[in-house]
């Protein structure tokens, strides 16, 4: 727990001629004025700090390009596209011009940027256009792809570069760079009429844009304390005064005195004591010297061994300083265990990007799975014309893809994020004949990717590790019986894995279907090595126990029925084996469930539909958040024991208390931005979820008008008894008294990733976007026996 008591300065009697030197705050770069480069720009300042205002493709985007957007064969309409002087935005026109929000997009909202015919988009209907000239914009979330082609293929190139170069400049800044950045974007749209100098009405603009709602008399007060000239206008040094005022941080400036005595500087010895007070582990002298060495911005301070509240907010905004165990982020678990032991990120309908009545079907879904740490897509086989197979959702309006540009997408994007293996998850429902159609592409197009027979193992009792199955593909699917001939039929992989829940879909098929359906072809049977679809009969095991490599599937309300009737038994059973749980058939709008309750009964692979956002996907993002987010994270040691006597229907009494002080959040986003006099009243909502008796949800009270710097200082605390399975989900809203609350920002992480002490949280949008550079500022205690 952190001290409060003020220290004395510890240093020798020389040194306060020093700290006195650079306890000053650092001063924010000026704005540029005319001289800088002949440009009254203020815009072009935020491109300067990235280091990019010379760069010749930057330069080529900023005058923009008229580029050809392609939605189909006959719809090819070109449109100006020029990036923003921001840096971090993109403009562009549209047929019927909308509201100012509607006409750009985010560089950090951008999921990849591709060259050529490398969509589905282009592949499809860019054959009027040379590959060289053709590019996709992929976004991040539900936004469809951007396929566009430039007059030339340089001018193609210079967008790819340019937006690669600015991506990477953007991933590369602090997150205090990233708040200079995004306060002087708002400086310069709030200057009217663009002379670098502001105005009391304008800097009220700048105010309602980033979501302040201040008193005129206090805001007047502030401006004239900081209009040194007296001309009623800010500019150059006068802006940044009123910019620092208006971003300091009371409470981070109360921590910083509390252990830097006096002088206003921290030495190495207070700032271990106070990474001491906050429960860092490996808090060492020498840690204390590399985080000054770090993050000190000050080179006289640095050189000394000192730090000023500049370098000490650099920290807490840091990765170091945020509420997730960077030591999480890479892959730290061990992955030699059988694949029964880990929690496998996996995905429902994968080939949709809507519903599941009329949505398009796409090989995107399965891209964007793969970017997401996806490692289990499903595949929903029909019969095609011309003796190719098709995916798509039976019986309804979804469109149709090719089997085999499946498989390519998968060969061609499955590891381009996690090395783990890929579960292919076959829903099969064509005949012999295209079933091994359908094993020939896997063979052709995966090659080595694809497994085909076992690997030599010591303990063949047990399914292989991530780490042997590297680079690797599975087929999930129906096998024969090794005593089954040619001709011999077996169950579907559906009318196997489905219950009374699914008989609606059942009932829509023909007979003719069903009977296609009921065949294993020998070809696609021999896929199967690993991962074989069975219907799970029993938990308690028979004289002949089942096998390690047979995959039950069950719908979330069967599941949920062996979780309340057999809770211990089904967790002894998913120690062993593979357990796939998908939504139910009645959730027509690809809704989604709630995973946790699967997850609590050591359910391995629970899936979900990727394309539908909300807080079923953020639980199962903030699960996968952790060990290099590679889709594969090992399972609490209750559910890996074969022999374990965990239930999750009754976990014991509790064994920690979590105390979390919600202190402040900085920068909310504004909702609304076409009105600048609408001002989010923001809450902080706290979430536990993990076995039903730790599920629980408090939250503070809502500020009046202020998404800029609310304060709060409150806490709430919660009882856990398995904290081990527990995820921790923030939530900001913006409080309505009449109607339900605006969702703001989120974010999810496992109780067991979350560090104690002051730390930040860094919030997401709905489909998962930084919301950089907005944040919440918290104190966390984890008490254990």
């Amino acid at each position: 727990m952190l001290c409060g008591r003020w220290r004395r300065c510890r240093r020798p009697p020389e040194e306060p001629p020093v700290a006195a030197q650079v306890a000053a705050p650092v001063a924010l770069p000026s704005p540029p004025t005319p001289s800088d480069g002949g440009t009254k720009r203020p815009g072009l300042r935020a491109l300067k700090k990235m280091g990019l205002t010379e760069d010749e493709d930057v330069r080529a985007m900023l005058l923009g390009s008229r580029l050809r957007k392609i939605r189909s064969r006959t719809w090819h309409k070109e449109r100006l596209y020029r990036l923003q002087e921001d840096g971090l935005s993109v403009w562009f026109q549209r047929r019927i011009p909308r509201a100012p929000s509607q006409h750009i997009f985010f560089v950090q909202h951008i999921e990849a940027v591709r060259e050529g015919h490398q969509s589905e988009g282009l592949r499809r209907f860019g054959g009027a256009f040379a590959p060289a000239r053709c590019l996709t914009i992929a976004f991040k979330g539900r936004r469809k792809n951007l396929d566009l082609a430039a007059p030339t293929a340089e001018e193609a190139q210079r967008w790819v570069r340019g937006l690669t170069k600015l991506r990477a400049r953007l991933d590369a800044m602090s997150q205090r760079e990233r708040l200079d950045h995004w306060i002087h974007s708002y400086l310069h749209r709030a200057d009217s009429n663009q002379d670098s100098k502001m105005s009391f009405k304008e800097i009220k603009s700048l105010l309602r844009m980033v979501n302040v709602d201040m008193n005129d008399m206090y805001a007047y007060l502030l401006f004239k304390e900081c209009d040194h000239s007296n001309n009623d206008r800010l500019e150059g040094a006068e802006i940044e005064e009123f910019l620092r005022r208006l971003l300091k941080r009371p409470e981070l400036e109360e921590i910083f005195h509390q252990y830097s005595g006096e002088d206003r500087v921290l030495s190495a010895p207070e700032l271990l004591e106070f990474l001491e007070d906050q429960g860092e582990e490996g808090a060492t002298l020498a840690r204390a010297q590399q985080l000054i060495q770090t993050y000190e911005l000050n080179e006289t301070a640095k050189q000394h061994e000192l730090m000023t509240l500049d370098g000490f907010m650099m920290y807490l905004l840091s990765p170091e300083g945020a509420a997730l165990d960077t030591t999480h982020t890479c892959v730290f678990q061990d992955m030699n265990q059988p694949l029964a032991h880990y929690f496998i990120s996996s995905s429902h309908n994968t080939y949709l990007t809507d519903s599941q009545i009329g949505g398009p079907s796409s090989t995107e879904a399965y891209i964007r799975a793969f970017a997401q740490g996806c490692r289990c897509v499903e595949l929903d086989c029909w019969e095609g014309p011309g003796g190719e197979p098709i995916i798509y959702h039976g019986h309804t309006l979804t469109s149709k893809i090719l089997f085999r540009d499946v498989v390519q997408a998968v060969r061609d994007h499955a590891f381009t994020l996690s090395p783990y293996p890929v579960i292919l998850s076959l829903e099969n429902h064509c005949g012999l004949e295209q079933q091994a159609a359908m094993a020939r592409h896997l063979r052709t197009i995966l090659g080595d990717m694809l497994v085909t027979q076992a690997l030599d193992s010591p303990n063949p009792e047990e399914l292989p590790s991530p780490e042997q199955l590297k680079g690797r593909v599975l087929v999930k699917g129906k096998k024969l019986p090794a005593a089954r001939s040619e001709d011999g039929r077996a169950l579907s992989d559906r009318e196997e894995e489905e219950d009374d829940d699914e008989e609606e879909e059942e009932e829509a098929e023909t007979a003719a279907q069903r009977r296609l359906a009921k065949q294993i072809s020998p070809e696609l049977s021999a896929l199967v090595v690993y991962c074989h679809a069975t219907r799970l009969r029993t938990l308690h095991p028979a004289p002949d126990a089942p096998q390690p490599c047979q995959v039950s599937s069950l719908s979330e309300r069967k599941a949920k029925k062996l979780i309340r009737e057999a809770g211990n038994s089904f967790v002894r059973h998913n120690a062993r084996q593979l357990t796939r749980v998908y939504p139910l058939g009645l959730r027509m709008n690809s809704a989604n469930y709630s995973p946790q309750e699967m997850w609590n009964s050591g359910c391995q692979l629970v899936a979900l539909n990727f394309q539908t956002p909300g807080y079923e996907m953020d639980l199962n993002a903030g699960r996968f958040l952790v060990n290099g987010q590679c889709g594969y994270v090992l399972k609490p040691a209750c559910l890996r024991q074969p022999d374990s006597t965990f239930d999750p229907e009754d976990p014991g009494p509790p064994r920690t208390t979590l105390s979390i002080q919600v202190l402040t959040a900085q920068q909310l986003p504004k909702l609304n931005a076409e009105k600048p006099h609408s001002i989010v009243d923001p809450l902080v909502r706290v979430e536990i979820h993990g076995v039903p008796a730790d599920c629980a949800r408090q939250e503070t009270d809502y500020v009046l008008n202020n998404g800029f710097n609310p304060h709060w200082g409150q806490t709430l605390q919660f009882q856990l008894r398995a904290p081990e399975l527990a995820l921790v989900r923030f939530v900001v809203e913006d409080y309505d008294a009449t109607s339900p609350n605006d969702f703001v920002g989120q974010f999810t992480l496992p109780l067991s990733s979350l560090k104690q002490g002051y730390r930040h949280i860094h919030l997401l949008s709905k489909d998962g976007a930084s919301l950089s550079p907005a944040t919440l500022f918290i104190q966390i205690r984890i008490q254990r026996p």
